[in-house]
């Protein structure tokens, strides 16, 4: 299994300490977001590493990883920048997003899922918005489920109360399921060249949740994982220093 890290983006929402740094350098108790990642990867057996760099991309620098270049972070997304890594992806690989950090437990569990595509969500996710300011509920890439298949995904797409859990911003594609993902890329891409996508303004902004919504809406299954904590996401300076107190 590989995996694919993009950590293309900015991370305005933390500046100015991202001045000079993609926010996956930051650090909590001595080691970088990406660091902590790598060695969560590398423990459970996942050596084959790529990460998609943008902003600062030369900052990121791990011995041992390969990485592609995302030219154009200034007017793309996550899906699009993923796709700069789409020469990685025959083989399925393990998706993540780069400011977030979780435990070895919930990438095993994803490991063991036998779904073509799966998906981490939590499902005690709303106690993570508690006194969290500055990235509110309305952020959150929420989840409905219906006998363990996701048919909804995204921000905004029902009340809090309603959702089933969060994505986090973990996932796994086995190779037919990286393959779907490719072929249907293609179809959106080829689609809305020359209009909105019509979950976001462009294809070249809409995040991966509008993706796996796609797909969804064409009929393939994925599949959710459930966890229950374990993971912190780094977005806001809030977050930062709420993740310094609590990690070891």
């Amino acid at each position: 299994m590989k995996a694919i890290i993009v950590a293309a983006g900015q991370g305005s929402r933390l500046l100015p300490i991202t001045n000079d740094k993609p926010k996956c350098l930051l650090e909590i108790k001595g080691k970088t977001i990406m660091q902590r990642q790598l060695e969560t990867l590398k423990a459970c057996g996942i050596n084959d590493i790529v990460v998609v760099r943008g902003y600062e991309g030369q900052a990121i620098n791990y011995q041992g990883i390969r990485y592609c270049e995302n030219t154009n972070y200034k007017n793309n997304n996550i899906l699009r920048s993923l796709f700069y890594a789409e020469g990685e992806m025959d083989d399925g690989f393990v998706f993540s997003y780069s400011d977030i950090i979780f435990e070895t437990g919930i990438l095993e569990k994803l490991l063991q899922s036998e779904a073509d595509i799966s998906l981490v969500v939590d499902v005690d996710w709303i106690r993570h918005y508690e006194h969290r300011y500055q990235h509110p509920v309305s952020e959150a890439e929420l989840v409905e489920v219906e006998k363990d298949r996701i048919t909804k995904i995204g921000k905004k797409i029902c009340a809090p109360h309603e959702a089933y859990g969060e994505f986090i911003g973990l996932a796994k594609f086995t190779r037919r399921g990286a393959a779907v993902l490719k072929e249907n890329y293609r179809g959106v891409a080829s689609q809305y060249q020359n209009r909105p996508f019509q979950r976001a303004v462009s294809l070249e902004k809409a995040y991966l949740t509008d993706m796996i919504q796609e797909l969804i809406d064409r009929g393939y299954t994925i599949s959710s994982v459930d966890i229950k904590d374990g993971w912190i996401e780094i977005d806001t300076s809030e977050d930062l220093e709420r993740a310094r107190k609590l990690i070891v």
